[in-house]
């Protein structure tokens, strides 16, 4: 089983709300079996490749329910 680690930074868009969506879009990733560790600027997620994407998905799903959104993600599969 693979497994992938991905930093994610969400930058809500024409909001006044950024932090409020950020933790709110942060709570969609609880029912994902992902580690998570989240900083200020950007939450590092690891876990299965299927975990992965779907916490991905869910969390700017989450986000563009509330506002416009750019997320950024870089992805690596390299052990360590």
């Amino acid at each position: 089983m693979a497994l992938l680690t991905a930093e994610v930074s969400l930058y809500p868009q024409k909001t006044t709300n950024a932090s409020r969506i950020i933790s709110d879009s942060l709570e969609s990733l609880n029912r994902y079996n992902l580690q998570t560790n989240v900083g200020p600027i950007s939450t590092m997620l690891q876990g299965t490749e299927e975990e992965v994407w779907a916490g991905l998905k869910a969390l700017f799903d989450r986000a563009r329910e509330k506002s416009e959104v750019s997320m950024v993600v870089t992805i690596s599969n390299a052990a360590g």
